[in-house]
């Protein structure tokens, strides 16, 4: 939903950039992160030490940080934020563990990952472990409307893995089939995270929506912009290597510009490389996108969902958490910010 009429009015607070926000979330994400160590705790070894090399291994935390920042700005005073921000971030980890073995990925955050260190069935398994985790800590919140939201969105980001593995090395691959794609895996929880603020706040329906609006256009903001970086960014900027997604055969939104604006012969080409995946065309692939605009339309489209996102908070009362969520949706899009 791409909703760009009604401008936010200026910061009511000093929250300017992603560092204010993170400094403003401090103290929750502080308990959060003690409170994910102490439910990682397994007797079998390999689980924890699997899960803490995960979860300590650097990331923004963005989700978790998210679901505490839209509590407190939807009003919330209590501390059920706190588990069910450590949860999301346990439902999180495990499809990135799920990922990287799908992917066949060695490398995430600058890192090796997990399957590339202890191999892809430890990994698999491990991932299970922590989505069944989180489930034991959203029956303690005994919350049939939390249950529902978050059982709902971990069988939609189930649907877009098996989706994204339809995508790959398909050609074919067209915009509506990639936002279908990563509104479940990417947009999904992060709309999750929002509403369930405003649910821990009673907020009316029209708040709760609009919450959860942000966060599912933030999400694809935050999506749309990485895969931008795929092809204009470095391992040290983005934790993995320029053309991953390429390689890996995943067509993008910047690849899926370049074909539709492309001269049949070159449009052609482009989809044997998608077909044949690999990095041996890579310059080649950097040249189309380059020369087609579809780089900028890329990061256009990323711009115009994070104004959307922008546009929901006007739902909700000036407050210096509302302002943190509208940087956050300038900085899905900004990372520098």
């Amino acid at each position: 939903m791409l909703d760009t009429a009604t401008p936010l009015p200026a910061a009511t607070s000093r929250i300017a950039c992603f560092a204010d926000v993170r400094a403003f979330a401090a103290a929750d994400m502080s308990a959060v992160d003690a409170l994910i160590r102490t439910r990682l705790a397994s007797d079998v070894v390999l689980i924890h030490q699997i899960a803490e090399y995960i979860i300590g291994g650097g990331g923004k935390r963005l989700r978790p940080m998210l679901h505490l920042i839209a509590a407190r700005a939807a009003g919330y005073g209590g501390r059920d934020h706190l588990p069910l921000a450590a949860l999301i971030e346990f439902i999180h980890t495990s499809t990135l563990l799920h990922d990287d073995v799908v992917d066949e990925s060695d490398l995430r955050r600058g890192r090796r990952t997990a399957n590339a260190v202890w191999g892809n069935a430890a990994s698999v398994l491990v991932g299970d472990f922590l989505y069944s985790r989180s489930f034991q800590m959203m029956v303690e919140l005994d919350s049939m409307r939390v249950m529902r939201i978050l059982a709902d969105t971990t069988n939609r980001i189930a649907e877009g893995e098996v989706l994204q593995l339809l995508n790959i090395g398909n050609p074919d691959t067209d915009e509506q089939a990639y936002l279908n794609v990563i509104e479940r895996k990417t947009a999904v929880l992060f709309a999750a995270a929002t509403r369930l603020g405003a649910v821990l706040a009673g907020l009316p329906t029209v708040q709760e929506d609009a919450l959860a609006r942000y966060g599912l256009d933030l999400g694809h903001a935050f999506q749309i912009a990485d895969d931008v970086l795929d092809y204009a960014s470095d391992a040290d900027t983005l934790g993995k290597n320029i053309g991953d997604d390429l390689a890996e055969g995943k067509p993008t939104l910047p690849l899926i510009l370049a074909i539709a604006r492309s001269a049949p012969a070159q449009a052609a080409r482009l989809q044997d490389i998608v077909k044949a995946g690999g990095l041996d065309a890579l310059d080649e692939v950097l040249a189309a996108i380059h020369a087609t605009g579809a780089l900028e339309a890329s990061r256009e489209r990323a711009q115009r969902y994070a104004a959307s996102a922008r546009s929901a908070l006007t739902a909700l009362p000036p407050s210096a958490a509302r302002d943190a969520l509208a940087v956050l949706a300038d900085y899905a899009v900004d990372r520098a910010r």
